[in-house]
């Protein structure tokens, strides 16, 4: 029977060849992107644990071998060009002391180790800009082991036991920590990994459920004549069983050559997939892996997933052989389709006031209800156009239009299945959308503001203690502690909008200095002294004039601020990246014991690659699914006029104008494409503020004209697939297509 099943796959020629290579195609495409998604998520998992070693301080994280000889440890964040760096000063005290991997020992004074990437920007840019920042001289370039990505910049400075210790948080290591940073408690370095998970399984389900929908429509194509042929075997004597299993071989065949080909997919797209940094870094090509029973799950379940749909698919030649030849109309679907959808919904809405606690909690809850909707989406779709066929027979006024309406009403469930992949694209996108837009409109809002001007600053030490002015030789402006500030009542929080209850800021600098920085703000009239922030960076909602903030006034005068600590020193710069970097590496060689000196923009900057991280994220989901419903779209149009070529035929036959059928067949998609579609976008925005408001306490706002012009351009794609497919109608309905076959 095996040997049979081959030779049927291929015995129908250039048609049944066609439809072999479709099915293999759609389940090659299919594999890739599964096994990518599979592979991303251990690639997460790899990049997160390399950024164990960073956590070392953390002394609740018991892991990794002890050494004898301890070492002084410190771990602070500097930038260069808007990119994070991780600056770590260390200390040996002898031979035997904690080494991170990638080295074979810690560097001594003087010497320090850098990231192949943070190499390169040494050997580009000039040393007043970048390489200054690094007492002494470079010693090596850290291994692969220590690194989490491809450009992570990362340097290892070596300094005496007196320097490491007059560094602001400097302990002393025995180990290097080699737990994950997601199951390390108190580490504060690396991937919020659960996170990224949750990310990438909504984006595999999002991805998933569409090309499951293409290979389905795919594996339909040319269903009925499959259906004629098995129904003539079971007439002559063939048993259902095997029946079913030529259409295993058959359905196994195009499973089998897809599968191998869909790691070939894999394969050619990983290096591009490795460059797209979805955790805001990208991966090395080697972290996109694959384990052994990853492979074997999807070589063994893919093909017997196909073997499943294939029974399914014949149940009715299994059932009786003359099953095919006599048709009757389907039941209507009935109207508790819609009760899935409803249940989805449901749960979304639940977990508005009942989020759970956990992590793996909150993957569950909106991991499922996400899923649900989906698959809501699908039942309650075939329902949906009926209701839509019956409205457009009620008010039909053409031939063309009836009849489109009546074949609608008679099946809807093949009517819906040619748009059911744009529908969960449309979903999809909305959801995204919905889901970025507010959280870029809500954060934006509320994060302190993206700077006005191009300050460089450096924190001398922590704000309630600062050094005295005469040990500070600074190449900037001084700000100095505020004794009076109440940080208890330094803001206030009211239904979720941020003001000011008392002007009790942490900083003061003179008015009198204050007006010599071009930007930095204005005093009240008759003040000698400011009340500000550090680095003269004011939230977006304190009042402001054309030259910076207006800054309340502090009771003390400039004889008496002259007496206090200094906590920042800013340095304006005329806001080139040049002069931002020259400014940063000259606080740092001026302040080497503090916070490492950034602009305002460098600590926005991780929330924007956040944003960005997310935004990728959603447009590789929204093309990807609107390409695969395309595809879907164009395959079930096809497949449909295959099915339907004799009756068409007989239809011309008895004088029906070829302009007519194809009003009919555009008629028969856009119907079901329209009516789904309003429901698929409605959805969507209800899920994006559902999830909004259970996760963030946001809601939703409304789309920017980019949405408009994909939903658009998606529609007028899905209409360019259709009108691409009627030169077809012309040479499938001739006089030969409606002889008996």
């Amino acid at each position: 029977m095996i040997s049979l099943g081959l030779r049927l796959a291929v015995a129908g020629g250039r048609e049944a060849v066609t439809r072999l290579l479709v099915l293999a195609a759609a389940v090659a495409v299919g594999v890739g992107m599964l096994l990518a998604t599979v592979a991303g998520i251990h690639a997460v998992g790899a990049q997160n644990l390399r950024y164990s070693w960073l956590n070392s301080a953390v002394t609740s994280a018991a892991t990794g071998a002890e050494a004898r000889d301890p070492a002084m440890w410190s771990v602070r964040e500097d930038f260069f060009d808007g990119h994070p760096m991780a600056r770590v000063d260390v200390a040996v005290s002898g031979p035997d002391g904690p080494v991170p991997p990638g080295l074979a020992a810690l560097p001594g004074p003087g010497e320090y180790y850098v990231s192949p990437a943070l190499d390169r920007l040494l050997r580009a840019h000039p040393a007043d800009q970048l390489r200054d920042r690094f007492p002494g001289r470079p010693a090596g370039v850290l291994g692969r082991a220590a690194l989490p990505s491809p450009d992570s910049l990362i340097v290892i400075v070596g300094n005496t036991r007196e320097e490491a210790g007059r560094i602001a948080g400097t302990t002393e290591i025995t180990r290097m920590v080699t737990v994950s940073p997601d199951k390390c408690r108190d580490c504060v370095i690396g991937l919020g990994s659960n996170g990224i998970v949750l990310t990438l399984s909504v984006v595999a389900a999002a991805l998933l459920f569409p090309l499951l929908i293409f290979i389905g429509t795919a594996t339909r194509l040319a269903a009925a004549r499959r259906e004629q042929r098995f129904a003539a075997m079971r007439l002559v004597g063939a048993t259902p069983r095997q029946i079913t299993q030529l259409a295993v071989v058959e359905s196994a065949l195009a499973a089998v050559t897809g599968t191998i080909a869909g790691f070939g997919v894999f394969l050619l797209a990983r290096a591009g997939l490795a460059g797209i940094p979805f955790t805001g870094e990208p991966f090395f090509p080697g972290d996109l892996s694959l384990t052994g029973t990853d492979v074997l799950m999807v070589l063994a379940g893919v093909p017997l997933a196909a073997a499943v749909a294939a029974r399914v698919a014949l149940r009715r030649v299994r059932v009786s052989p003359l099953g095919v030849t006599r048709r009757v109309t389907p039941k209507p679907p009935r109207a508790w389709r819609v009760l899935p959808l409803l249940a989805g919904l449901a749960e979304l809405a639940y977990l508005v006031g009942h989020r759970p606690p956990t992590t793996e909690g909150q993957l569950f809850g909106y991991l499922s209800g996400i899923l649900v909707v989906m698959i809501g989406l699908m039942i309650a779709g075939p329902w949906l156009t009926m209701a839509g066929s019956r409205l457009l027979a009620r008010r039909a006024h053409r031939a063309s239009t009836l009849i489109a309406g009546r074949r609608l009403a008679d099946d809807p469930r093949a009517g819906f299945r040619a748009v059911s992949g744009l529908m969960l694209a449309l979903f999809v996108t909305s959801t995204a959308t919905g889901v970025i837009t507010a959280i870029v409109a809500e954060r934006s809002d509320r994060t302190p503001g993206s700077a006005g001007h191009d300050f460089v600053s450096v924190a001398m030490l922590p704000d309630d203690v600062g050094v005295p002015a005469g040990r500070v030789s600074a190449p900037g402006h001084l700000i100095r502690v505020n004794p009076d500030r109440r940080p208890e009542h330094h803001l206030q929080v009211t239904d979720g909008q941020v003001g000011i209850d008392i002007p009790d800021l942490p900083g003061l600098i003179s008015c009198a200095e204050l007006a010599t920085i071009p930007g930095g703000g204005t005093c009240p009239a008759g003040a000698q002294v400011a009340q500000v922030f550090p680095d003269l960076n004011a939230p977006e909602f304190m009042p402001a004039t054309a030259a910076g903030p207006s800054w309340p006034a502090s009771t003390r005068t400039a004889a008496q601020l002259a007496g206090l600590n200094v906590i920042d020193v800013v340095l304006p710069t005329d806001g080139t990246p040049a002069a931002v970097e020259r400014a940063r590496t000259m606080l740092n060689r001026a302040f080497p014991y503090g916070r490492l000196a950034a602009t305002e923009s460098d600590y926005a900057s991780d929330f924007t690659r956040q944003l960005y991280q997310f935004q990728r994220l959603a447009d590789v989901v929204i093309v990807a699914s609107l390409v695969i419903a395309g595809c879907s779209l164009a395959v079930s149009v096809t497949g449909g006029l295959t099915e339907r070529r004799r009756p068409f035929a007989m239809l011309r036959l008895t004088g029906v104008r070829l302009a007519e059928l194809r009003r009919v067949v555009a008629l028969e998609t856009t119907i079901p494409l329209l009516s789904v579609s309003v429901v698929a976008i409605g959805v969507g925005f209800l899920a994006a503020h559902l999830f909004l408001r259970s996760q963030m306490r946001y809601s939703l706002h409304a789309p920017g004209p980019a949405y408009y012009v994909t939903v658009a351009v998606g529609l007028l794609a899905s209409i360019a697939v259709l009108t691409s497919t009627m030169p077809l109608l012309a040479r499938m309905t001739g006089p030969a297509a409606a002889r008996n076959e």
